[in-house]
């Protein structure tokens, strides 16, 4: 057992002390998503009425605290009032002072603001009552939204730093690897690989240099969950790599993360810099005999770095492409030395097993994947945000539950789950439950977390074609499977949906899926045909459709679309015609109008022109 020089128990009482003074807390959501809906802006106005420091006829003391992601996206910017028990959505500046004299001083609600469920129409007032919240359970994101990101004492008061003092005093880094290994966490960012066999795997180094590395690297499209725990909680995520470091014995740690995320980086910063002044980081940590040093390194936003070889190799200064395993990080990783990489989220849910035991962790989830999961839900459903739901949860109850249910009642089609490397899945699979095996064996994957819903009116081969054109814009173009592999498979899905498609083509796609799975070097090439795939065996007659029929079954391929006019309601008042730019429309005034097929250029300016609905597209 060692002794500590902070006695972190002094220091939550102490800050709980400082936080009482506070009064009453406004919660306003300061991440990426809501300050680009104008966050900053209403807690601007929030200060000009004096809320900040003012003292109000209805309370005594009532401070502003800007925090991270929220998470309900769909409704930003949120404003939390906890002892008011309400949650206001989408609130813009000119709301503010209906906010503060009407319910803060005047305690009187305003309903207006209230979010609407989309089923019952009902006005909800907090949101532990509103489905997104309720239905989810929130460990990594346990803190995000609900304490100001930019400070250390306000973590403190939410248990920060706490699991860290806890193994320092116990000074056995086996323990902490034995309890992480019987928690069953495994890495959150794709691979599922055990978090505690990969920690293992490294301590068998220890003695001599070692890094800890933190991926924050994210690249998938849509996905969100790691940015928001680095804006939202950074103290967690340091508090989590800290502790790895203990474990392994590395001294010196790295968090890379993308240049887009200036948010991220910059409260990321300043969580240092914080930690450090105060010993929670650096040298001789709480006055332990552990020292831990981090870096940040900022990328430039190439998909591969997520690739754990590519990302070191971006670290050392050169070009991020993959190495061949083995070696493998654990043995000989960053500048030749062994390294443990995790990514956010996985290192996010580490104080909290420490502090709470592997057997709480290990009770959430199933058999071979336990704990909960951040997903990114987006796409054509009512409650798009970032959500944290136990493993094993159907995406029904996340689409329908939590998601709300498809946007303007439309019929749900299809979910692409885990990016550019995951999986199509239909309405057969919406029960079955998400973890790791379950997926695996339907054709899916966790991945990272993307949750992308699609209705009726989506083209599943365009959905194919545009993850395509991603992974293949992104391939490194090291190897020779993945870097020519991916161009073929996309001109191939181009051809299609340009109604140039062939029988043969199909065979094709199926041919060189399976070679670049085979012969890619890395995961990321491995994975980059699995939206073909599961579209192909999911979804083949919409392929079909695209090549035998020459049409797309959804509209949405421009090449395929087909206007005409119909004459029952054509009135012939010509405003199709003054709009075509090409002149493909004949008539005259007051009688039916025709579409010259050989002229149109299918860019459906007639189409929303005309008011009567006469023309239509197939």
């Amino acid at each position: 057992m060692a002794t500590l020089n902070i006695d972190i128990e002094k220091e939550q009482q102490r800050v709980q002390s400082e936080l009482e003074k506070q009064g009453l807390r406004v919660l306003v959501c300061a991440g990426t998503g809501c300050v680009a809906n104008g966050a900053l802006e209403v807690i601007k106005k929030f200060e000009e009425f004096g809320v900040k420091t003012g003292v109000m006829s209805a309370q005594d003391k009532i401070t502003i605290i800007p925090t991270g992601c929220h998470g309900f996206c769909e409704q930003g910017v949120l404003v939390g009032i906890p002892k008011l028990k309400t949650t206001y959505v989408k609130v813009k500046v000119e709301d503010v002072e209906e906010i503060v004299e009407s319910h803060i001083k005047g305690g009187k609600v305003v309903e207006r603001l209230l979010y609407v469920d989309p089923k019952t129409k009902e006005r909800i007032q907090y949101d532990e009552d509103i489905n997104f919240y309720k239905k989810q359970t929130r460990t990594a994101l346990a803190n995000c939204g609900n304490i100001d990101a930019e400070s250390l004492d306000e973590a403190l008061a939410v248990h920060g730093y706490e699991a860290l003092a806890k193994v320092l005093i116990q000074n056995d880094p086996n323990a902490v690897i034995d309890t992480i290994l019987k928690s069953g966490l495994k890495g959150r960012g794709g691979a599922g690989f055990p978090t505690g066999l990969k920690w293992k795997f490294a301590a068998a180094n220890r003695g001599g240099k070692s890094y800890m590395i933190c991926n924050g690297d994210e690249g998938d499209p849509g996905a969100f969950m790691d940015r928001s725990v680095m804006e939202g909680d950074p103290h967690k995520l340091l508090e989590g790599m800290a502790i790895a470091a203990f474990a392994i014995g590395a001294d010196e740690g790295y968090i890379y993360v993308r240049a887009e995320y200036p948010l991220a980086i910059k409260r990321l910063r300043k969580a240092i810099k914080e930690a450090e002044e105060r010993n929670y980081l650096g040298k001789n940590i709480m006055g332990s005999d552990f020292s831990f040093e981090i870096h940040i390194k900022e990328g430039a936003g190439a998909f591969v770095c997520g690739e754990e070889t590519a990302l070191m190799a971006s670290i050392e200064g050169e070009r991020g492409m993959p190495r061949p395993k083995p070696p493998f990080p654990a043995n000989k990783g960053l500048f030749g030395r062994p390294t443990v990489i995790n990514n956010v989220e996985t290192l996010a849910n580490v104080p909290v097993i420490i502090r709470k035991g592997a057997d709480w962790f290990s009770s959430m989830g199933t058999e071979n994947a336990k704990g909960t999961k951040t997903f990114a839900l987006t796409g054509e459903v009512n409650n798009t945000g970032l959500i944290e739901v136990p493993m094993g949860t159907t995406l029904r109850e996340i689409i329908f539950d939590i998601g709300g249910g498809i946007r303007n009642g439309k019929k749900f089609k299809a979910v692409q789950i885990g990016g550019p490397s995951g999986g199509c899945l239909t309405e057969e699979h919406l029960d079955v439950p998400m973890d790791y095996d379950n997926l695996a064996k339907v054709g899916a994957m966790v991945g990272s977390g993307g949750l992308v819903v699609m209705n009726e009116d989506t083209c599943i081969v365009e959905v194919a074609r545009f993850f395509m054109n991603f992974t293949q814009n992104e391939s490194c173009g090291k190897c020779v499977p993945c870097r020519e592999g991916t161009k073929n498979l996309l001109h191939i899905l181009q051809k299609i949906v340009k109604g140039r498609g062939t029988e043969e083509d199909i065979e094709t796609l199926e041919e060189l899926s399976a070679a670049i799975k085979d012969g890619a070097l890395c995961a990321l090439g491995k994975t980059a045909p699995n939206p073909v795939l599961s579209t192909l065996k999911y979804f083949k007659d919409e392929y079909m459709a695209h090549i035998r029929d020459k049409k797309c079954p959804a509209g949405v391929c421009s090449a395929l679309k087909q206007y005409t006019i119909d004459e029952t309601l054509c009135k012939g008042c010509t405003k199709c015609a003054r709009n075509c730019p090409v002149g493909a429309i004949e008539g005259t005034v007051k009688n039916p109008h025709k579409i010259d097929q050989s002229k149109c250029i299918k860019c459906g300016a007639c189409y929303d022109a005309c008011p009567f609905k006469a023309i239509k597209k197939g």
